[in-house]
């Protein structure tokens, strides 16, 4: 299967896109712009998709997902395990011909990302910094209301560092849609 831009008829290689920011830095708002601007169906999945198919033992558990009151994340090993096989399943969908857009906070920065590229080993991927002026996020975080204070702020130094990008977005610049044009321009290129 090949995609074809709207505007152009040049095929699009990448299977995988991964879009990867900190907590409302505007991340899913940019995958759903790509999804409607990209002509070929594309699933979105994202960590917010893993966090509603966990298990509720491992919400607040040690060995699963603590969201801490000053905005810090941490996962346990049983989280690890189950993001790994999830990673695995997601690089699957690809392989068959499913075309992603991953909606990541990727906590452990290259580390991270190489357990991606482990799991989409073969596939064509498009790596996407999404960033936001912090400011920004901070009011987006309280517009959302299912968000601790602080938590994209803590995030800022941890997710972006020693991942390598094919493209950096600034969505506090840009509207969605502005932003998936430069993302759909970066596939074609």
């Amino acid at each position: 299967m090949q995609v074809v831009d709207q505007d152009q008829t040049q095929p699009m290689a990448t299977q995988v896109i991964v879009l990867n920011g900190v907590s409302s830095a505007g991340k899913t708002s940019l995958a759903r712009a790509l999804q409607r601007r990209l002509p070929d169906p594309w699933l979105t999945f994202g960590v917010d998709s893993l966090i509603a198919a966990m298990p509720p033992q491992l919400d607040g558990s040690p060995d699963g997902l603590m969201i801490y009151a000053d905005g810090r994340v941490t996962v346990g090993p049983a989280w690890e395990a189950l993001e790994d096989d999830w990673r695995r399943g997601l690089g699957a969908m690809a392989r068959a011909g499913v075309r992603l857009v991953i909606d990541e906070v990727m906590f452990g920065g290259a580390q991270a990302q190489a357990r991606w590229n482990k799991a989409l080993a073969g596939l064509s991927v498009l790596w996407v910094a999404v960033n936001c002026d912090p400011a920004e996020m901070a009011r987006r975080e309280a517009a959302r209301g299912d968000r601790v204070a602080g938590m994209s702020a803590l995030q800022i130094g941890i997710v972006h560092p020693g991942v390598v990008y094919d493209l950096e977005i600034d969505t506090s610049a840009l509207s969605p849609e502005a932003c998936a044009g430069l993302v759909v321009e970066r596939l074609l290129a």
